[in-house]
């Protein structure tokens, strides 16, 4: 009758867990859990309060003479980005105008060296409405004066606009429910890009 043969090695102990920023093996009563890594609590609490200074950071101290250059820049680009598409394809694609909110929010980000706050909102979404009225401008200047010089009339909707109300005449001419649209898209652009990023509650205590 055969004996059956047992392996008797016991098993090897679990390896032990090291914090993941000082590499220091931890107790099991100095051990916090952080997504998918462990640290021990000196260390957690170092990176907890670096995280929270960096996130408070980006709302003090901004230029905000910097942040209303970049959105205006930003803002002018996303206009002639529109009016350019609509010279070259002969379409007022509207769907294009919304990276006059987009850049423009990025110019007011990108020029106060990554700031962010309720001022800044402010302003972006200001400029990114003038421009796009601007845009507006021109992209109806564009489909008014194409007849006309098919025509051969000399006569030509001039940029900048005469008057105020010239300029609201023009923007109106064709500005229908889907402008509607794409502006609030440019006005939440504008508005959302700058946008303080809120300090989760775990990080203020």
């Amino acid at each position: 009758m055969s004996e059956t043969v047992t392996d008797a090695t016991p098993p090897a102990p679990a390896a032990a867990d090291t914090c993941a920023q000082c590499a220091r093996q931890l107790a099991p009563n100095d051990r916090v859990a952080a997504g998918d890594r462990v640290f021990c609590r000196s260390c957690y609490e170092s990176l907890k309060a670096d995280l929270r200074q960096g996130l408070e950071a980006m709302t003090t101290n901004i230029n905000y003479v910097n942040g209303t250059l970049g959105a205006i820049l930003g803002g002018a680009v996303g206009a002639l980005v529109w009016w350019g598409f609509t010279v070259v394809t002969h379409l007022g694609l509207g769907l294009v105008a919304i990276a006059i909110g987009f850049l423009t929010g990025h110019g007011a980000v990108r020029f106060t060296g990554g700031k962010r706050s309720g001022g800044l909102q402010a302003i972006s979404v200001v400029v990114a409405v003038i421009a796009f009225l601007i845009a507006s401008y021109l992209v109806s200047m564009s489909f008014m004066n194409q007849p006309l010089a098919h025509q051969g009339d000399a006569r030509r909707i001039g940029f900048p606009p005469g008057n105020l109300d010239q300029f609201a005449r023009v923007v109106s001419l064709n500005f229908g429910l889907m402008d509607f649209v794409f502006l609030a898209i440019v006005v939440y652009e504008a508005w959302k890009i700058p946008r303080p990023i809120p300090i989760p509650a775990e990080l203020r205590a």
